[in-house]
């Protein structure tokens, strides 16, 4: 799988030493799109609460929007649902409703190829831009095309969720190609066998196999050439426009810049702190804490601090969001410890800002 580079230029002031960490594989949170409605009619608004308190973060506040969590939190999120609901079907319930066309930019770019084998194409050389830590690949057996996905989660709890999931999405950008009603040869998934895969092959209308090495769907090798269906208005999408969308100026190709994309998450969720991201990190509060002052010379204050005020210039400059609800927003306890707080940081007061965006 070719990889593509995007957005690392580093954030000016710090600079990420070589620490031997280990940088936690992250996931657009747009794989996660609709999944909290499913639940909340299926098992009812209570579950589907209980779930977001105990990631310490509210997915269904941000699953439309272009950016990375870390990958455990996907699983983590998925297996509190399926604990506290008591079903383990959860994956299968989704899956009818698991598109690729719900995965933003990337999946535009995807489904605008004029073929099914260059959608695939496009689907495993920019896999990057929609989750880091994955692999994708497909492999030709005589006339079999086997479309497979090692997925970085692979064994953690809540992992049967996300390999139904992937499965059926890989499905969606089949049926882009060869209609709605299209049937692949099997199905492959990674998990061990459950008492009875009955219920899968009810799912998915086609032979499940468990115990593979990947997660898999196998087609016949001449169907890679089939066109579109339909012309897609968003044909004339690029890669670039893809990087674009989901532009940061750490990328979360380092542990900083993990660490980054889960406070914007967060801050755009409507909640921040310091013990969520340690939980999001796979470590702890003090490690956490320890890390970013030895390996980048910033705390998590700080750097919470520089995303919050970063995001409060986007609402200021883009958006008619009053002062007030920004500070709301954010947390601040008034309006004017968030002006003071803007004013030390870009030395203008929040109206001001706006002030001056006018007059220009």
């Amino acid at each position: 799988m070719n990889n593509v580079t995007t957005h690392m230029t580093p954030m000016p002031g710090w600079s990420e030493r070589n620490s031997g960490l280990h940088v936690p594989p992250v996931k657009s949170v747009m794989a996660l799109a609709g999944v909290s409605r499913l639940v909340r009619d299926a098992f009812g608004d209570r579950i589907l609460r209980q779930a977001k308190q105990a990631v310490m973060l509210d997915i269904e506040m941000i699953e439309h929007r272009e950016c990375f969590i870390p990958q455990i939190l996907v699983t983590e999120f998925l297996w509190e649902i399926e604990r506290r609901a008591k079903d383990a079907n959860l994956g299968l319930l989704a899956a009818p409703h698991l598109s690729m066309k719900s995965y933003g930019r990337w999946g535009a770019y995807v489904l605008a190829a004029d073929s099914l084998g260059e959608a695939l194409a496009r689907a495993a050389s920019s896999l990057s831009c929609h989750s880091t830590g994955d692999r994708m690949q497909m492999t030709i057996e005589g006339l079999v095309a086997r479309i497979s996905f090692i997925t970085a989660t692979r064994g953690r709890r809540g992992y049967l969720h996300v390999a139904i999931g992937t499965a059926a999405v890989v499905l969606s950008v089949l049926r882009a190609y060869l209609g709605a009603g299209f049937l692949p040869y099997r199905i492959e998934l990674d998990v061990s066998r459950p008492p009875s895969g009955t219920p899968f092959e009810d799912t998915f209308l086609c032979p499940v196999v468990f115990d593979a090495p990947a997660v898999s769907v196998c087609i016949d090798v001449g169907l890679l050439t089939h066109a579109a269906r339909a012309s897609a208005p968003s044909s004339l999408i690029t890669i670039e426009d893809v990087t674009r969308a989901q532009s940061d100026p750490l990328g979360v190709s380092s542990y900083l810049g993990v660490v980054v994309s889960h406070i914007r998450a967060q801050v755009e969720a409507g909640g921040l702190s310091i013990d969520s991201t340690a939980r999001a990190m796979g470590t702890s509060v003090r490690t956490l804490q320890r890390s970013l002052r030895r390996d980048n010379g910033v705390d998590f204050r700080e750097l919470a601090n520089v995303v919050r005020l970063r995001r409060a210039e986007e609402l200021l400059r883009g958006t008619s969001v009053s002062i007030t609800q920004i500070a709301m927003d954010f947390g601040y306890s008034s309006p004017a410890n968030f002006s003071r707080a803007f004013r030390k940081g870009c030395g203008l007061a929040p109206h001001e800002y706006r002030q001056k965006l006018l007059t220009k």
